[in-house]
Formats: structure tokens, sequence, C-alpha cells
């Protein structure tokens, strides 16, 4: 308690409370090496199937290369583009969902989709000293559309089926009464 009797709140332990956010964050220092990580919460690390250890002090890019196997894969060049613009800007940048696999914990690449937010913070000079990287895991929201979009495309695809045996049988019926009606004038 304090001189006039009211109680203390106690100090906050911000790495404490980074650390334990929900939502995925990574700290990156801009300055060379470019990007390297010099902390990360555990919502990350859960998210990213890496570890405290193996990743601070690493280049982002080094951690978090494109898949090799993925001739298309953007997720570098797009990731390094918003944190240039960062830097420029000096503004957040709030990226669209972007296709980035990551490196499976067996080898070779696991596919996912990351909704990403790069925040810049700024010393009290006005310089950038950090970057704050937050994503969002929208893997299954992506794997769920596709699906849905396959199943649509699939059943579109069955009842256009469906209409062009239906037509072919009207045809067909159609020519067929249209030879019956000559064989009945021929006959009358």
């Amino acid at each position: 308690m304090d001189v006039l009797g009211l109680v203390k709140p106690a100090p906050i332990d911000f790495r404490r409370l980074f650390e334990a956010s929900p939502n995925p964050y990574l700290v990156l220092e801009p300055n060379a090496p470019r990007f390297t990580i010099v902390a990360v919460n555990d919502a990350y690390l859960a998210a990213t199937g890496t570890e405290r250890e193996a990743i601070l002090g690493r280049g982002l890019f080094e951690v978090f290369p494109d898949n090799p196997d993925d001739t298309g894969a953007s997720g570098v060049s797009d990731l390094c583009t918003s944190l240039e613009r960062v830097l420029r800007e000096r503004t957040p940048d709030v990226m669209g969902v972007q296709k980035y696999d990551i490196p499976a914990p067996g080898g070779g690449f696991e596919v996912r989709y990351w909704s990403p937010v790069n925040t810049p913070v700024e010393t009290s000079a006005g310089d950038i000293a950090y970057i704050i990287h937050r994503v969002e895991d929208v893997t299954e929201f992506i794997v769920a559309r596709e699906r849905l979009n396959a199943a649509s495309t699939a059943k579109i695809e069955r009842v256009k089926a469906h209409a062009d045996r239906m037509e072919a049988e009207v045809l067909k019926g159609g020519a067929e009464l249209k030879a019956a009606n000559r064989e009945l004038k021929l006959v009358c």
C-alpha cells in the first residue's frame, strides 16, 4: 500500500504478456542483416512449428524461405515488399492473404495461407527500431473455400451433363416424332 492506503499495482511484465498473447507475433529488427528475428511469441511458434531458440537471431527469410518445390512461390518477395513499404512509409502495412508454405518438421514444406500485418515501432528519435509482424493462419478457411468451390463446380458439371442428356433425348424424341409424322402422311 502507498501512503494514501491505496494498493499499488504490480509492475507489468510486458515480455510475459507478449509471449502469452493468443495472436502470432514476431518482432523483426530491420537493420543488417535484414529482418532479423529478435522476439517471437508462443502463438507464432505453435503456428509455425518452430522453437524459440532455433529462430531467434536469424534472418526471417533464412528461417522461412520460399518452398523450392513451388515454382510460383512469391511469399518471400511479397513479404519483403511489405516490410520495405513499412520502412519507407513508416505506417502499418496490411497484406492480403498470402500463400506462404512453411518448413515441415519431417522435411519438405507444408502449404499454409496467412493474413499478415506489419507495423513499425519507432524510437523516440523517430527511427524504426523494430517491425512487429503479426499473422493469422487462415489455411483452414482457404482449404474449406477451395473444397466448396470444387464441390460447386462438380455439381454444376453434373447438372450440365444431365441437361445435355435431356436435350439429346428431347432432340431424339423430336426426330422420331417427325419421322412418325412423315410415315403417317404417306399412309393417309
